[in-house]
């Protein structure tokens, strides 16, 4: 299926590429394991599909980011492996996070894609020039986005929308290339900047 001219021309001019990491990044589920000093250890599943998406960014030098509203060492760890330059964590005023990130990179709000999938990610979607719903977020943000996922969260959905950011800069071909010809995910792996809300 064409991905629409509005939604290239949004997605072409994209330098950073946020995301939620409940619902989005996961299909928002969590476990929690009783430990033996009566503490507790909290899993997550995240899909290989959107880890490889966020890689794939990354090495043609799309910056990366996760905002969440939850501390977890979990989505620290997952955004290290991935090469996710920035983890925003403890942060339910989403937009204050964003505009952190958008001082550090230097970046315009048009140059922003943000993926949600509840309330508390509207400030941002309000915000960026390319908003993005999963297919499992509420109606109110869906009403607000500019396009919604065929896939729901933990599915893929991180991946989909990362391929419509590559094939719009016209960088797809490239990733196909140098994945054949192994010569991608080589170089410096920038260091997890990680900023807990007080």
């Amino acid at each position: 299926m064409a991905t629409p001219k509005s939604i290239v021309a949004r997605a072409k001019k994209i330098k950073l590429f946020l995301t939620d990491v409940d619902g989005v990044m996961t299909d928002g589920k969590l476990y929690f394991f009783p430990l033996k000093d009566g503490t507790f250890s909290e899993l997550k599943s995240f899909n290989v599909e959107d880890g490889l998406g966020l890689l794939l960014l990354n090495s043609l030098g799309i910056t990366t980011g996760m905002i969440t509203g939850r501390k977890s060492a979990t989505v620290k760890h997952r955004a290290e492996a991935m090469s996710v330059k920035y983890v925003f964590e403890g942060f339910l005023s989403k937009k204050e996070a964003l505009e952190n990130i958008m001082k550090r990179e230097k970046v315009k709000a048009s140059e922003i894609c943000f993926i949600g999938d509840d309330l508390i990610d509207l400030p941002i979607l309000k915000e960026v020039g390319f908003a993005i719903a999963v297919k499992n977020a509420v109606s109110e943000l869906k009403k607000h986005s500019h396009y919604v996922t065929q896939k729901r969260g933990g599915e893929g959905a991180v991946r989909e929308v990362a391929e419509i950011v590559l094939k719009s800069k016209g960088l797809w071909n490239k990733v196909v290339k140098n994945i054949a010809d192994s010569k991608w995910n080589k170089g410096k792996k920038p260091k997890t900047i990680v900023v807990s809300a007080k």
